[in-house]
């Protein structure tokens, strides 16, 4: 018997479409949470079933931990763990109540004394997790962790106390960020596409896309790769492209680039479909298993990119 809320399929997509490998490459290597979310995506598949997968990651302080993220190991609830996890559910139209109220109080509880988010607790210590994300008894605030989960609060209109100070951090973080790191740029795009300020954050992002087109961090001419430097401590070819800071046509981003420069990118991006179906991690590896687990999360969000800018990938 089927399960209640399983997904109503349509018509599969025609065969050796973009779509069509990305779906066989999905049910012969994700997790069960990244074969719900394509199925709710591509598939006409409801949002019950996603959360229930999603269960399976929450702990009993409200975060979420199992490795959400792949590039943090084992059970203990972390910030970017609970990042992903509302992403997930604001991507489903389920990001509030008190499922989110609860998650609200784990950031409460994580947060270091300026009100803000470290990217990795002390918590995680003794479990594997990725050399570039180390563990220290004392971690800072960072935007990286904080922007996302600030922006997607304020999106979805949840207010809880733990978002006035967190807002207040995010805003001094993007005021002095100098733009060296294309991953902090990202997180500050995450926040400022939500902020309640919106004048204040148009003019943020207008600075910041300055400092990306100066510092040349995005690469704007991939034929020429060579010509854009890639930031320090990032894998080789770890670049950063338009599509990247702009993932849909609404985001302040999107003014940074030409529409020729964004049409590169997103043609660049449609190449990178592999053989077998899925997109590439581009970040490094560094152990088998996370970087499969990520690859998934990889194609759903290369496939839904490019769907927001109109491209066909049925």
């Amino acid at each position: 018997m089927a399960e209640s809320g399983a997904p109503s399929l349509p018509s599969a997509p025609p065969a050796h479409s973009p779509l069509f490998r990305a779906e066989r490459f999905v049910w012969l290597t994700a997790r069960v949470l990244e074969q719900r979310l394509f199925a709710h995506h591509f598939l006409n598949g409801g949002a019950d079933p996603v959360e229930r997968a999603l269960d399976a990651y929450r702990n009993e302080d409200g975060g979420y931990g199992h490795a959400l993220e792949p590039d943090l190991r084992g059970p203990v609830s972390q910030p970017l763990h609970t990042a992903r996890a509302l992403r997930v559910l604001a991507s489903v139209g389920r990001c509030g109540g008190q499922r989110v109220e609860r998650v609200c109080r784990y950031l409460t509880s994580v947060s270091t004394v300026d009100g803000a988010l470290p990217a990795v607790h002390p918590s995680q210590r003794g479990y594997p997790a990725a050399p570039f994300v180390p563990v220290v008894d004392d971690p800072p605030s960072e935007l990286l962790a904080t922007g996302p989960v600030v922006g997607l609060l304020h999106r979805n209109e949840v207010w809880h106390a733990w978002l006035f100070r967190a807002t207040d951090f995010c805003w001094q973080a993007v005021d002095a960020l100098e733009v060296s790191h294309p991953y902090e740029v990202q997180a500050a795009v995450a926040f400022l596409d939500s902020a309640p300020d919106r004048a204040r954050a148009q003019a943020a992002a207008d600075r910041l896309g300055r400092l990306v087109r100066e510092r040349r961090l995005a690469a704007l001419e991939p034929d020429r790769l060579d010509a854009y430097p890639v930031s320090p401590g990032y894998a080789p070819g770890e670049h950063h492209f338009a599509h990247d800071f702009a993932r849909n046509p609404d985001s302040l981003a999107r003014a940074w680039f030409t529409d020729e420069e964004m049409e590169r990118s997103l043609d660049l991006l449609a190449a990178e479909q592999e053989a077998d179906g899925g997109w590439p991690v581009r970040w490094r590896r560094w152990a088998p298993a996370p970087a499969l687990e990520a690859r998934a999360g990889v194609t759903i969000e290369a496939l839904r990119t490019l769907r927001a800018y109109g491209r066909y990938v049925g």
